[in-house]
């Protein structure tokens, strides 16, 4: 297949920083191309120098033979260049169909074509595989998981001829994944160019061609076959091997430390009880929209709730934030930036937030906030664990890391993790996945919702699997198959026709 993208000794640089030094990429009409790397290996600087978003200090971006036009997105996207980053550039207050067409938008003489619009919308929301989104709907009324295929619709409003997708997967479930997998194998064998990126690795086996490896601004591996041991991908990512991604996984003790009884707040959550443990890694899996995140937020008090009752350590649980915080209470939201972290302060600020009257002296102790703030950022190996850095400038692993500083300054008791390495790299999840464990072997009950089974498999003592808002099955996690928990997340176990289904 002949190339439609060529990068060639692509070198960007930032004041005192040389983010990308000789980058090669080439990428064939109709191929899925893989692009890997942690977080920091110059991904995202790669793709905004390709889409037009920055200007590259030297090299050349040839784009079906002709170079593309240097820091200029609009004429990237007409040449037929169209990235979707992976934080979504959505704006709330418009609608579905308004924010897909947004810049580009159908015209009846110099009025805007609402009827077209929403037409071409749904049409497209359709081809996507999600025709229950309205293209009237508010993009502030809609979960993660539809933004995201909003997302993908705009990118696809264009003519596409190479189109970017920045971890697109990241907050899909298995099922949408796969409705994702089947667009993009659709638009390669039409000829479009696919740059695919992702911290999956066993995404790229299902969706890849060829792979391209950045390590520190470097090509260290351009145009391999996908179907490379993981464990090569790993130690060219990284630059060494990583000996064992999960560590040996906790045993409970027999103290309970949450009881949920009978929670019920509808429509998401139905009925639901767990108890988790003293020294437990608790997962809770299931599909998006299965109510996992929902039960999360009702227990932190963040949501109310219609019916049922919640203890900590034999006690009923405030309905509120404050008193969740108070019993010894902890949240990890799934969206950690906009839910989490204050992204203009710094991590000094951010981690003790919780825990400001420890530092009221009777007035506040600036110096107490970050020698304590660093104690804790080091400890999690944050990089860089410089208290006053400003949080939007860390890597999306440092800034869970930030959050979680900031419940272990708290001395938890229960950690309530959502999505806890959504969007971080190999290296970082097996710093995440020792963090988590070692919590729980110092007593604290963490309970895990993710969307990546391998993860619940990998490091859980036990999994609950979460279906149309009630808890249907418990596995122990020894023991536990991804196959096993796919099959509760997505129908009845008696249904006969199940087994070959999920196969």
């Amino acid at each position: 297949m002949s190339s439609i993208l060529e990068v060639r000794d692509l070198v960007k640089e930032f004041p005192g920083v040389e983010a990308l030094q000789g980058v090669n990429l080439d990428v064939s009409a109709g191929e899925v191309h893989c692009l890997l790397g942690a977080n920091g290996a110059g991904k995202s600087t790669l793709i905004k120098c390709i889409s037009g978003a920055h200007e590259p200090t030297s090299g050349e971006i040839l784009f079906m033979g002709e170079p593309l036009p240097v820091g200029d997105p609009a004429g990237s996207l007409k040449r037929g260049v169209a990235t979707i980053y992976q934080e979504l550039d959505l704006v709330d207050e418009l609608t579905v169909a308004e924010s897909i067409f947004l810049a580009h938008e159908p015209r009846r003489g110099p009025l805007l074509n609402f009827d077209q619009m929403h037409r071409e919308a749904n049409a497209l929301l359709a081809r996507l595989g999600h025709p229950a989104i309205s293209a009237r709907t508010k993009v502030r009324a809609l979960r993660p998981a539809a933004k995201q295929i909003v997302s993908i619709a705009r990118a696809l409003s264009v003519d596409v001829r190479l189109l970017i997708m920045d971890e697109p997967s990241a907050i899909l479930d298995e099922g949408e994944i796969e409705t994702l997998f089947e667009v993009v194998r659709r638009l390669a064998a039409d000829g479009v160019g696919v740059v695919y990126i992702s911290h999956r690795l066993d995404e790229i086996r299902r969706i890849g061609n060829r792979v391209t490896v950045l390590a520190d601004g470097r090509t260290t591996a351009s145009g391999i076959p996908a179907s490379t041991p993981t464990d090569d991908l790993i130690e060219l990512m990284v630059g060494h091997k990583v000996e064992q991604l999960y560590p040996d996984r906790p045993t409970a003790a027999d103290e309970v430390l949450l009881d949920v009884r009978g929670v019920r707040r509808l429509p998401a959550v139905r009925d639901a009880s767990l108890e988790l443990r003293a020294g437990e890694v608790l997962g809770l899996g299931g599909l998006v929209g299965s109510g996992r995140t929902e039960l999360l937020r009702i227990i932190y008090g963040l949501d109310e709730r219609d019916e049922g009752e919640i203890l900590l350590d034999g006690a009923p649980l405030a309905r509120s934030p404050s008193g969740a915080i108070a019993a010894g209470l902890g949240l990890a939201p799934e969206d950690r930036k906009s839910q989490a972290l204050i992204l203009d302060w710094s991590s000094a600020k951010n981690v003790t937030v919780a825990s400001l009257r420890r530092f009221a002296r009777p007035l506040l102790s600036i110096r107490g906030e970050r020698t304590a703030a660093r104690e804790q950022l080091r400890k999690l190996n944050t990089a860089p664990d410089d208290p006053d850095r400003i949080v939007r400038l860390l890597s999306g692993g440092n800034q869970q890391k930030v959050v979680l500083a900031r419940w272990l300054l708290r001395d938890c008791r229960v950690l309530l993790l959502d999505e806890p390495t959504r969007g971080v790299d190999v290296r970082t999840k097996a710093e995440l996945y020792r963090i988590i464990t070692d919590l729980a072997r110092a007593g604290v009950g963490v309970l895990v919702v993710s969307s990546e089974l391998e993860e619940l498999v990998g490091i859980c003592t036990r999994i609950l699997v979460m279906r149309e808002g009630e808890i249907v099955a418990e596995i122990d996690g020894k023991t536990a198959t991804e196959q096993e928990l796919l099959r509760h997340a997505v129908a009845p176990t008696d249904s006969p026709d199940l087994e070959e289904e999920v196969v």
